[in-house]
């Protein structure tokens, strides 16, 4: 067990790090780089729902970050800024997107069903509904994954989205409703 002593050593240096970050230290950025990049690559995939376009958007969340060193505050915590920055680039990514462009089939790849006993209906079921989750507007769309989806609680989908719990309920619901009446049009019935 690490002792009282250690744990102080151990926030130290990390404070220590965090500073040097923001001063604009490589190698600090670097060892943030490291600490952090698996984090931030998996947060951005619950959001895209792509492999490919999730690297390519870690790296573009950590160019960001690096561009802006001189206005991360160490009292904040990195983790926190960094998914901040990094639901910034994927909303980006998603509003220069077309529809069409996202796969049904990974979008939806995980999510379980009662008409998977019935391939075709389960395919067209699936397809309909990424189709409409694709229609969404993107902050719609983010808060619905990651609480729908990716069953996030609302307060860490809150923090990332730098808005209030209560502004995540009501995403959730306006998209909920929005895929409702989506997928109602489209001879559905959830």
């Amino acid at each position: 067990m690490a002792s009282g002593t250690e744990i102080g050593r151990a926030q130290e240096e990390e404070a220590m790090l965090l500073e040097a970050f923001r001063q604009g230290a490589p190698d600090a950025f670097e060892s943030l780089f490291h600490l952090h990049q698996r984090a931030v690559y998996g947060w951005i995939l619950r959001m895209v729902r792509d492999r490919g376009t999730a690297d390519d958007l870690t790296i573009e969340t950590f160019f960001r970050i690096y561009r802006a060193h001189a206005r991360f505050d160490p009292a904040r915590g990195f983790e926190a800024w960094a998914r901040t920055i990094a639901t910034r680039v994927s909303i980006d990514w998603m509003r220069a997107q077309h529809p069409e462009q996202v796969m049904a089939e990974e979008f939806f790849a995980d999510v379980p069903g009662p008409e998977r006993s019935d391939p075709a209906l389960s395919a067209e079921v699936r397809d309909k509904t990424a189709r409409a989750f694709e229609r969404l507007p993107p902050k719609l769309r983010i808060a619905a994954v990651l609480a729908v989806i990716e069953e996030l609680p609302h307060k860490e989908i809150a923090a990332a989205l730098e808005i209030s719990v209560a502004a995540v309920k009501v995403r959730v619901f306006r998209a909920l409703r929005l895929l409702r009446r989506d997928l109602e049009k489209q001879g559905i019935r959830p």
